[in-house]
């Protein structure tokens, strides 16, 4: 069985050779994801570091800021894959310490590249940690066509108004109450706020099903444009939305870019409250 949306701690321990990733990471402090690896971690699980392999130059050809966390190139990420064994059909399985918004972007990076078989884990491992470090057998897997989307900031700029806008931001960055991070507080007009900590229950799991259904499903509406404060969280929601059978054909639409792009060019509008 194939698992493209989320798998529980037991449906992991019955894989075969999985693909595992460990994604954790934490904004304030860039380091204590891959201190709590080296502390203990699924074993088998590689450390994926947000910054270092899950990013790109915050600053393009052109010398303009992309955000603060825009992706890498396309290739570069598919042969860090290739050297972590990456094949055809292997599941893959991504998780995090943070209720999966950073191993839902590399769930959103690894289809970019072609490949479905990836899963999120569902809440918190329950099993045997181990302080040792896998082994890795390169592979000679090649990415296949994008089974996602994404949309620049100029393309987005043009549509505002034709597409349904998702922010993933907690409610009062949304609003514009705060902004620790940005050039500026606010939000892209006429995006919808949905914090991608609401996917989760209490016991930090995904809600069940038919209850992301039931409160997604007015979001999904029309062409589907996710974004967040800088393209990772906004992944949360692009899960939740597929797991909960709402996502278009193609996965919906990343603005990887997001707010922290967005908002560092003052001709671009924003709104507040």
């Amino acid at each position: 069985m194939d698992y493209t949306t989320l798998i529980s701690a037991a449906e992991l321990r019955s894989l075969q050779e999985p693909l595992i990733l460990d994604c954790s990471f934490d904004l304030a402090d860039t380091d204590a994801g891959e201190r709590a690896y080296a502390a203990g971690h699924i074993p088998g699980a590689f450390y994926l570091h947000l910054d270092r392999d899950c990013c790109g130059p915050t600053t393009g050809p052109d010398g303009a800021f992309r955000g603060r966390h825009p992706l890498p190139e396309r290739d570069a990420f598919a042969a860090l894959m290739r050297r972590l064994g990456l094949a055809a059909g292997r599941q893959v399985v991504a998780y995090d310490r943070q209720g999966g918004p950073y191993a839902a972007h590399v769930w959103w990076m690894l289809r970019w590249l072609g490949h479905a078989e990836v899963a999120v884990l569902d809440g918190a491992w329950d099993g045997e940690l181990t302080t040792a470090l896998p082994a890795a057998a390169p592979s000679a897997w090649q990415p296949g066509e994008p089974l996602v989307q994404q949309i620049d900031a100029a393309t987005l700029l043009k549509r505002l108004g034709t597409v349904r806008l998702i922010d993933a931001r907690a409610a009062e960055r949304f609003r514009g109450d705060v902004e620790p991070l940005d050039k500026a507080a606010g939000h892209i007009p006429g995006a919808s706020n949905r914090f991608f900590k609401d996917n989760l229950g209490a016991d930090g799991r995904f809600k069940p099903v038919d209850q992301l259904r039931a409160e997604l499903a007015p979001l999904a509406s029309g062409t589907v444009v996710h974004q967040c404060g800088s393209g990772v969280t906004a992944c949360h929601n692009l899960l939740a939305m597929a797991h909960a059978g709402l996502a278009a054909p193609d996965g919906g639409v990343l603005y990887a870019g997001s707010w922290s792009e967005w908002s560092s060019d003052p001709s671009r509008p924003l709104a507040k409250g």
